[in-house]
């Protein structure tokens, strides 16, 4: 068989097409919204249910289980010919699985640069590499502007809740913690490991942050927590944030540095 596509992931696992994928599945919300702003809509056949954006596309596609519980019955019953995955959101045994059913194409996004290789990735494989760029260069003068935009803006300690019961953070190698990087925020917890489960009582102790933020995924936080976790810091201001911003990669960064200048304006004028 002629391979017209040959290329390696993110994980630098070779794949070999004989042609570009007219089926998709996606098992990687970010990933399903970057293949819709691409103009790949119809040619995504399967999502997963936390696939929720756009949000006039999960109703018209197959619902084909969550991002750590797949349904490989339905995936194989759609006949795909590739299956993307992300090596934080799947784990290395459902990846294997899927592998006896198509090519699978796994990414793995830390930085912004891996996001924007990735989506080059996208448009060899997809042979979409003129609506790859357009996004990328988006990506690229939001990142620079944002970066401009923040020089000289003080840093601020910070903790950054995913979960409660038990209480987990964000902790460093993540892309969140990239992201908080770029505010200026420092992570209390960036030497804990990925996804650190934490002690309350021990806030102060190990970091005492300024900002306490609570992302809107994957845990729905409430006020009730927001008092909780206050009266273990010092001075600790509570903020919610958008979760998506900050842990969604693909073209979900056109939006996020605009979202992050408005949170750092924000927290300016409470300063003042």
């Amino acid at each position: 068989m002629d391979f017209v596509i040959t290329l390696q992931d993110q994980l630098l696992r070779t794949l070999r097409l004989s042609e570009s994928p007219k089926r998709i599945v996606s098992l990687v919300p970010s990933q399903t919204e970057l293949l819709y702003d691409l103009g790949l809509a119809e040619k995504i056949v399967g999502i997963t249910k936390f696939c929720v954006h756009p949000f006039h596309l999960k109703p018209t596609k197959t619902i084909v289980g969550g991002t750590k519980k797949v349904k490989y019955d339905k995936i194989e019953a759609l006949q795909p010919d590739i299956i993307l995955c992300n090596k934080e959101e799947n784990t290395k045994e459902i990846v294997e699985t899927l592998e006896k059913i198509a090519p699978v194409h796994v990414s793995d996004v830390k930085t912004v640069e891996d996001s924007v290789e990735m989506i080059e990735q996208y448009g060899v494989l997809f042979n979409y590499r003129t609506e790859a760029l357009k996004i990328i260069q988006k990506i690229r003068f939001g990142h620079d502007d944002f970066k401009s935009f923040m020089q000289g803006r003080p840093p601020r300690k910070c903790a950054y809740f995913i979960w409660r019961d038990p209480w987990m953070v964000a902790g460093d190698d993540t892309f969140i913690d990239y992201l908080l990087q770029l505010n200026h925020f420092e992570n209390i917890y960036a030497e804990k490991g990925r996804y650190p489960e934490i002690e309350l009582k021990k806030i102060r102790l190990e970091g005492d942050p300024e900002l306490v933020l609570f992302s809107s995924e994957p845990y729905p936080f409430k006020d009730e927590h927001a008092f909780e976790v206050g009266r273990f810091t010092h001075h600790g201001k509570v903020v919610f944030v958008d979760g998506e911003m900050f842990s969604w990669y693909g073209s979900r960064l056109t939006k996020a540095f605009d979202y992050f200048k408005q949170l750092q304006l924000r927290l300016a004028e409470q300063d003042q």
